[in-house]
């Protein structure tokens, strides 16, 4: 019989669920890249180097702060963007423990057939 989860680590997988949704596309994968590279940036300059538009660009960061990835700040009429650093460690801190899940139930196989 396997064990319950908590609700709480229900609530935290679903919160991490929209991250991972939000990776889940090139370009905002590329977004995610360029804020990690160089830092806040404008949509003007995130925009640099991507074949779409800034309103294109603009639509990807609004999905990515819907799951809490980036947020902006005004400085007067531009809009700046930067990297929620703690969203990116939940998901990492997920990874590791799938990671470590899937590690267990291989060991336990491998005991199994090796009987």
């Amino acid at each position: 019989m396997r064990k319950q989860r908590s609700s709480r680590t229900r609530a935290e997988l679903i919160g991490t669920a929209a991250i991972f949704a939000a990776l889940g596309d090139e370009t905002r994968l590329r977004l995610v890249a360029r804020l990690c590279d160089d830092g806040p940036l404008s949509i003007t300059q995130l925009a640099a180097g991507f074949a779409i538009t800034r309103q294109a660009i603009t639509k990807h960061l609004r999905m990515m702060e819907g799951a809490g990835l980036v947020r902006s700040s005004h400085h007067g009429r531009q809009s700046v963007w930067q990297l929620e650093q703690k969203r990116l460690a939940d998901a990492r801190r997920h990874l590791h423990t799938i990671s470590a899940q899937w590690d267990q139930t291989l060991g336990r196989l491998k005991s199994f057939v090796e009987r």
